[in-house]
C-alpha cells in the first residue's frame, strides 16, 4: 500500500479551538507508527479522521494518490471504502455471537461466501493464537483472548492499514507486555501497515518502527524509537519520553547551585554555549565512581525506591532534587551523601528546542 499523507490537516470543533492544528505526516508503507501524547493532545482524533469517523476543517488526507479527504475540493471517502481496519480502545464484540461468528461479522457484511468466511476466521483466529476458543463466547475468554479476538476481526477482512486506538489500556501488565509481542508479531508476518495510538511510552518506544509524539495539537517530533529518546526535539519531548523523566535544570540570567555547577562544567567544554536548559536522564546519572572527563558533585541520598530489576534514588544536589535510575544494588541509605557523576547532557535553548547534546568530551552530537 502506498503512504498515508496528511497535508495542513486541522480539526476544530467550533469555538476557535483545535483538536489538531495544521498537522504533516506521513506513515510509511508497512510502518508501525505510533501517535503519542498525553490525553487532548489530538492523537485519537487524527486516528479518527484517517479511518473517515472524523472530517478534517482543513487539509488533505491521502493514500498514495487517492484522495480520501480535501477540504478544499470537497472529497470524502466514507469508512468502509477506506480499506482500513479498526479496533478500539475496548473490544467492542457481539456477546451472543461465539468467537468464530465475531470474525466472521465483517466478512458476512461485505458478503463473503460462507466457505471464505470460515477459512479467513480460522486463520486470523490462528495468526493471534485463540484459534482453540474458536467456539467459545466473549464471556468466556480473558481480556487479552478478547482483544486478540478483536484483532483477528480486523485481520480477516484483510485491510491494508490497521488502526488502533489505545488497544491495550484495559489489559493488566502482564497481558499487556504479552499484547505488545503479539502486535510486534502480527505486523512481522502480515506486513500491514499500523497506526497506533497511545499515551503509554513503553508501548510506543518497544514496538514502533516510527513514533509521532503530538501535544495540543501539534506534532513535536517524527522519528524512530531511538532516535525520539536519544536526541529529543524539544523539552516537551525529552520530558515526556522516559520514566522517570528527563531532569531539565533552567538557567537563569545569573545561576547559582546545581544549575551554575552544570553551566560552568558545559562552558568548559564549549565556549559560548549558552543554554537556557540542561537536560540530564535518570539511568545517565550515576552513582559509581566519577571518570575525569564527567561533571560531579556532592548529593544526598534522601530515598532509595527499589523495583526489583532497578533502584531509583531520589537525590538533593545543591539546592535541587534530582532521581538517579541504576540497575545495580545501590546500598545506600536516607541521609547518606555519596558523589554523583554524568557524561551526558542535553542543552535546551529559550524556545525549548534542543540546541545541542553532550557525551563525555564531546559537545553537539
Amino acid at each position: 500500500m502506498p503512504n498515508i499523507t496528511l497535508s495542513g490537516v486541522a480539526k476544530s470543533y467550533g469555538g476557535g479551538d483545535y483538536a489538531v492544528k495544521n498537522l504533516d505526516l506521513t506513515v510509511p508503507d508497512g510502518a508501525f507508527m505510533c501517535l503519542l501524547g498525553p490525553s487532548g493532545c489530538g492523537k485519537t482524533t487524527t486516528l479518527r479522521m484517517i479511518a473517515g469517523l472524523e472530517q478534517p476543517s482543513a487539509g488533505t488526507i491521502a493514500v498514495g494518490d487517492r484522495i480520501l479527504d480535501s477540504v478544499e475540493r470537497g472529497l470524502y471517502v466514507p469508512p468502509e471504502k477506506r480499506d482500513m481496519g479498526l479496533v478500539f480502545q475496548n473490544y467492542a464484540l457481539w456477546p451472543h455471537l461465539s468467537v468464530r461468528e465475531n470474525v466472521e461479522f465483517g466478512l458476512r457484511m461485505r458478503k463473503v461466501p460462507a466457505p471464505e468466511r470460515r477459512a479467513r476466521a480460522a486463520a486470523a483466529l490462528k495468526m493471534v493464537h485463540v484459534d482453540a476458543a474458536m467456539e467459545r463466547y466473549p464471556s468466556q475468554l480473558s481480556g487479552g483472548q478478547q482483544q486478540r479476538v478483536a484483532l483477528a476481526r480486523m485481520l480477516a477482512i484483510n485491510p491494508t492499514v490497521l488502526l488502533l486506538d489505545e488497544p491495550l489500556s484495559n489489559l493488566d501488565a502482564r497481558l499487556r507486555l504479552e499484547m505488545r509481542a503479539e502486535l510486534k508479531r502480527i505486523h512481522d508476518e502480515s506486513g500491514a501497515t499500523i497506526v497506533f495510538v497511545t499515551h503509554d511510552q513503553l508501548e510506543a518506544l518497544t514496538m514502533a518502527t516510527d513514533i509521532a509524539v503530538m501535544n495540543e495539537g501539534e506534532l513535536q517530533q517524527l522519528a524512530a524509537p531511538m532516535e525520539l529518546y536519544a536526541r529529543p526535539a524539544n523539552r516537551f519531548v525529552a520530558e515526556f519520553v522516559g520514566s522517570p523523566p528527563m531532569a531539565i535544570v533552567d538557567v537563569g540570567a545569573a545561576p547559582t547551585g546545581l544549575a551554575g555547577s552544570l553551566l560552568r562544567f558545559v562552558e568548559s567544554r564549549a565556549a559560548g554555549c549558552a543554554p537556557a536548559g540542561i537536560g540530564i536522564r535518570p539511568e545517565a546519572l550515576r552513582l559509581d565512581p566519577p571518570p575525569d572527563a564527567a561533571w560531579s558533585e556532592e548529593a544526598l541520598v534522601e530515598a532509595v525506591l527499589p523495583a526489583g530489576s532497578s533502584w531509583t534514588v531520589r537525590l538533593r544536589i545543591l539546592d535541587a532534587e534530582l532521581y538517579a535510575l541504576s540497575y545495580t544494588p545501590v546500598e545506600a541509605e536516607p541521609g547518606d551523601t555519596l558523589t554523583c557523576w554524568t557524561d551526558q547532557m542535553h542543552l535546551f535553548g529559550e524556545g525549548g528546542d534542543r540546541i545541542s547534546s553532550w557525551d563525555r568530551t564531546k559537545v553537539g552530537a
